[in-house]
């Protein structure tokens, strides 16, 4: 028990308040969402490449075996730092988005090239509406990421349905959409480079509410409801 007349300390009435001893520690860390649109933009382009039949059937495996040893843990790595950075939303889709690139890789290279799977079309299904309610929750502080999360669960609708035994116009439609995902991708890891960087919106993002606030506002705006976020509060 500190002195009396110690900061948080009254002797009228009696020992301190935990609240006014506590410190809560913040470490500063960089921010991981560049790095989850870059990868996740390049996936796009290695799996519009094997839809469309840029490349060969028979590379189907060395492309989707690159997107296992590049996109994969980049894009989980980047789902691990939003998690330390406090943005549970981000985190959840980075997360999702990793492990959705491997389990196609996974399938892919082990299956037939060129072969639909059924199995790959129910997982490639359930995960469209997981990412629909993702892109549902950014919405109100990330409408670029809301929009690239959207994007992403149209592909997946469009790849399951080709999977599921539908016609190849569906697996088209879906190489294409992945390649209008590829460019909003890299244009949106740009702008949250050079937001990064230099502390203030070069290029448009779109930040809303408390997304906004976390960019210009001041400390106080960043500890508010500290005490309320996971890791702080005792329970999730």
């Amino acid at each position: 028990m500190p002195p009396p007349g110690a900061r948080g300390y009254d002797t009228d009435t009696g020992p301190p308040r935990p609240e006014t001893l506590t410190r809560i520690m913040l470490r500063p860390l960089a921010s991981s969402l560049p790095l989850g649109f870059f990868a996740f933009g390049t996936g796009s382009v290695l799996l519009s490449a094997v839809q469309l039949r840029w490349v060969p059937l028979a590379q189907t495996r060395p492309v989707t075996l690159l997107v296992l040893v590049f996109v994969v843990p980049l894009e989980l790595l980047s789902g691990v730092f939003a998690f330390l950075a406090r943005d549970s939303g981000a985190a959840c889709a980075l997360s999702v988005l990793g492990c959705a690139w491997a389990g196609t890789a996974l399938v892919t290279l082990t299956g037939p090239p060129g072969r639909p799977s059924a199995g790959l079309a129910v997982f490639l299904l359930s995960v469209a509406p997981l990412m629909l309610v993702l892109s549902a929750a950014a919405i109100p502080g990330k409408p670029l990421f809301a929009a690239l999360l959207l994007m992403g669960a149209c592909r997946f609708a469009l790849t399951g349905a080709y999977e599921a035994g539908g016609a190849a116009a569906w697996r088209t439609a879906s190489g294409w959409i992945g390649v209008a995902l590829a460019v909003f991708a890299l244009y949106g890891g740009l702008a949250l480079l050079l937001e990064e960087t230099t502390q203030r919106t070069v290029l448009p993002l779109g930040r809303r509410g408390r997304a906004r606030t976390s960019l210009q506002g001041d400390l106080g705006h960043q500890l508010d409801h500290a005490e309320r976020e996971a890791g702080v509060r005792r329970q999730l």
